[in-house]
């Protein structure tokens, strides 16, 4: 492996700030027609940067009235994206003793320093949910993230970058991420292109990795009001560091990282920039195949009571949103960029029983499958 002399919190942000670019244009390739994603650019007043970039097309009043009428491919509404959004953050401060509170729940694999005064961070990460208009192309999210506890220092500004900041001693770090599908419709085919494609990734720097992660990616999107979890998986992990792993086979008993898995800050980017290039690959050709589909309303109204599920899990569990929320100077539009434009709740809802294609969905919803 070349070694790399710049800080790694300078590598990441090069690096997601290249990805983003990638995964942006791909996406507008999909759909020629449609509008561009809107860039916008910003600095957090605390410290650091980042840059927004969102697609969100006018309501359509395009569908039939008929609960039983197909609307054919030609007078589908004219986006394939209904919402979607690829953010970038490289952002630095200190986390106030709310946060800290959150991080030391979410983060017990790490002996976190303890100052009631708050702690300096670091964090740079890439975050993308794709929402299409049609039901039978899914809902997917990726996220890529690094992020470091230093020592206090002085001499950074609102709105620099890595390169130009005063860098504290490194107290703790890690990588975290992931990446899962969700659909309304179930086409096997599309789970194991998905599964398959990051299991290759995975497996380029152990075979360990992608059985370790998926089980936790299951694990992590469920919705226990709901008894079930958001979609169909992938993969999801964090507090990936050099020391012990407590969700790591052995590692906890061992007292030390495996070594069949990446443990340096070398080793770990590496493993995440495999799995951010493989995004587009993993998802694209999925919505390709998906989109000249013709749908009726009905399967329109499952499309938005699923997507209220995602809203659920999105709200009251995922730890993202809520560690966002607690950090001072928060950019929340970016936050909540995941949500739908449109989900939907129905009291007692009739959809998803058993014989049904709603309810294929719901089995592997309830009872999480291996696809690969």
């Amino acid at each position: 492996m070349t070694s790399n002399t710049k800080p790694m919190r300078q590598q990441v942000e090069e690096y997601i700030v290249d990805l983003q670019e990638k995964i942006v244009v791909a996406l507008e390739e999909l759909d020629p027609t449609a509008p561009k994603f809107k860039r916008d650019s910003w600095v957090r007043t605390q410290g650091g940067l980042g840059k927004s970039c969102v697609f969100a097309a006018p309501p359509s009043s395009s569908f039939a009235s008929s609960e039983d009428a197909t609307i054919p491919a030609h007078n589908l509404p004219q986006t394939v994206l209904e919402k979607a959004g690829v953010n970038i953050s490289v952002v630095h401060g200190i986390l106030p003793p709310p946060a800290i509170r959150q991080m030391r729940a979410d983060h017990n694999s790490m002996a976190l320093p303890d100052r009631p005064e708050g702690l300096p961070f670091f964090a740079a990460g890439i975050s993308l949910v794709i929402h299409p208009r049609n039901p039978h192309a899914p809902t997917v999210h990726a996220n890529y993230r690094y992020f470091e506890i230093t020592e206090p220092t002085s001499g950074s500004s609102p709105g620099d970058s890595p390169a130009s900041q005063t860098q504290g001693k490194v107290l703790a770090w890690w990588f975290g991420g992931g990446s899962d599908l969700t659909p309304s419709y179930l086409y096997p085919e599309d789970c194991e292109h998905f599964h398959g494609t990051l299991k290759s990734a995975c497996a380029q720097h152990s075979p360990s990795l992608y059985p370790e992660f998926k089980k936790w990616c299951d694990e992590y999107f469920f919705i226990p009001h709901r008894n079930e979890t958001r979609g169909i998986g992938g993969i999801f992990f964090d507090d990936l560091n050099s020391g012990p792993h407590f969700r790591l086979t052995g590692e906890k008993e061992n007292g030390k990282a495996s070594p069949d898995r990446p443990s340096t800050p070398e080793s770990i980017f590496a493993f995440i920039q495999s799995l951010g290039n493989s995004f587009v690959e993993s998802y694209v050709p999925i919505v390709q195949r998906r989109i000249g589909t013709p749908y009726s309303p009905t399967q329109r109204r499952w499309q938005l009571l699923r997507r209220g599920r995602y809203v659920e899990f999105n709200l009251v569990y995922d730890r993202g949103t809520k560690f966002g929320l607690m950090t001072p100077g928060a950019r929340i539009e970016s936050i909540l960029m995941s949500l739908p434009e449109e989900a939907r709740w129905e009291y007692m809802s009739d959809m998803g029983g058993e014989g049904t294609e709603e309810g294929k969905l719901m089995e592997v919803l309830r009872t999480p499958k291996e696809w690969v």
